[in-house]
């Protein structure tokens, strides 16, 4: 029995060229079973006009299929589904179950009920997204990075692609680390002081789990960045806040900590970069006291004001800091691509832990941001997001002035984001919801806080991946909601 023509048909704004969506509907009729083996399909000319398209688009499609053993071809006779054609397990449909168990109760909500910054999903439909962290396509290097992707999908790189490293990494990604990423941040490393993450949010967890556990005490920054009071709140230690100023984070106070976390180049939320001579203080407090510092050295790329400042790390003579990086800022988050950098015997038992969560990181992203990397590719990236984020902050800046809004945090050196302030009586949070209806996206600031009693006319300003031309209009929005 031939299948009907009427069972395909195009969806509107369906992802995927004419030939790849007929490809879809093909591959899904037969693993759900509606298409049988040894069925007719429609002929190529009766489905090209049922759906509207050219007769070479189907016969394209179905020469694909054909060489995916989901069809064969007959000749004159037509295409068939293939006798051989993968087939989805055929189960009976189960009942909804019902959660006997109270996983809530059960896992104590340790990890969901966090603290974290409101943003909605389809942030990109939104005309004046003022949000932190998000690429902006037009900045985008989407043809070297496509040519470094298809570059490593080829033969010559199949081992690095397809291989399990175990615990290892791309010894060419580790090498373009090493000599490409530190030294710009004066760290001398070897390659096994080095271990590759899902992004700076990883790095960090593992430095945490590795560090900390219940009995001890770590610093973190208030504000900061909400996920390390979750991370440090996930191994049982108890967390200190330590109030940051217009150099960052304080170097008094820290007697009886295990463990710091600081933000020196671009502190988060205030954007706070700490002097030189701020930060050689905290490492003689730590050699002092006797904690660790782990540096989260995000957003140094973005420091086009001023020369960037050393890294932590770099002045470090201890071994006491372990240095944390990531590439999801430099060129896009969805990467998730980071690095840890510390002693061998610290980063041996980082690699030991990783390895009990996900081995390494996918083969085909490490050699991809390896050729990125080695080509030259991300500097120039580095350098074009540069001069834009100059460019759009400048405009930001002036359109701020302009509407009278009050500036809590810039930072000195750059970076993407301003840090504002409203007047006491606003709460940011509903702010932010009244500002959604009319199209503009702000982060309410009280999640940066690490107290229940936080003020809440705190927010943020990002300028990342808002269209310059419409900041001083979603600006001009801000400031007759706030009036």
């Amino acid at each position: 029995m031939a299948i009907p023509v009427e069972a395909f048909y195009l969806t509107p704004g369906a992802a995927g060229s004419l030939q790849q969506q007929i490809r879809t509907m093909v591959t899904q009729g037969i693993l759900a079973g509606r298409f049988r083996p040894g069925q007719r399909m429609p002929s190529s000319r009766g489905l090209a006009e049922h759906l509207g398209v050219s007769r070479i688009t189907v016969t394209l499609a179905y020469a694909d299929l054909v060489s995916s053993d989901y069809l064969t071809s007959a000749g004159r006779s037509g295409y068939f589904v293939s006798e051989t054609a993968p087939l989805a397990p055929e189960f009976p449909a189960s009942a909804p179950q019902a959660e006997a168990v109270d996983f809530r109760a059960l896992t104590g909500g340790r990890f969901s009920g966090g603290p974290r910054v409101a943003r909605p999903e389809d942030w990109e439909r939104y005309p004046y997204p003022f949000i932190y962290g998000q690429s902006d396509p037009a900045l985008f290097d989407h043809q070297n990075w496509r040519q470094c992707a298809l570059r490593a999908l080829g033969k010559r790189d199949f081992a690095a692609l397809t291989s399990d490293y175990y615990e290892r990494d791309d010894p060419l990604l580790v090498e373009q680390v090493l000599r490409t990423i530190l030294p710009r941040r004066g760290i001398a490393a070897r390659e096994d002081e080095v271990l590759l993450t899902l992004g700076a949010q990883n790095a960090l967890w593992i430095a945490a789990m590795l560090l900390l556990g219940p009995g001890r005490r770590a610093g973190v920054e208030n504000p900061g960045y909400p996920a390390s009071r979750g991370v440090v709140a996930a191994t049982g230690a108890e967390a200190v806040a330590l109030d940051v100023g217009e150099m960052g984070l304080p170097v008094v106070g820290l007697a009886g900590l295990d463990v710091v976390f600081a933000t020196p180049s671009h502190q988060c939320p205030t954007n706070a970069t700490m002097p030189v001579e701020r930060r050689v203080a905290l490492l003689d407090a730590a050699e002092r006291e006797g904690f660790v510092i782990v540096e989260d050295d995000y957003e140094f790329e973005m420091s086009f004001l001023k020369p960037v400042a050393p890294a932590l790390k770099s002045l470090d003579r201890g071994g006491r800091v372990i240095y944390a990086g990531s590439f999801s800022k430099s060129v896009f988050p969805g990467l998730r691509l980071g690095y840890l950098v510390g002693p061998p015997s610290f980063i041996a038992e980082a690699r030991g832990l990783r390895g009990l969560m996900l081995k390494h990181p996918p083969g085909h992203i490490q050699r991809t941001m390896a050729y990125f990397l080695g080509l030259g590719h991300y500097d120039a990236l580095v350098n074009r997001m540069k001069n834009a984020y100059r460019r759009r902050r400048q405009m930001m800046a002036e359109a701020i002035a302009a509407e009278g809004l009050e500036i809590a945090g810039q930072g000195g050196f750059g970076g993407s984001s301003f840090w504002m302030r409203a007047g006491a009586g606003v709460d940011t949070e509903a702010l932010a919801l009244q500002l959604r209806a009319e199209g503009v996206l702000i982060e309410p600031g009280r999640a940066f806080f690490a107290s229940e009693d936080a003020p809440r006319n705190y927010y943020r300003l990002a300028y990342s991946s808002i269209a310059p031309q419409r900041i001083a209009d979603g600006i001009a929005r801000i400031g007759k909601a706030l009036r």
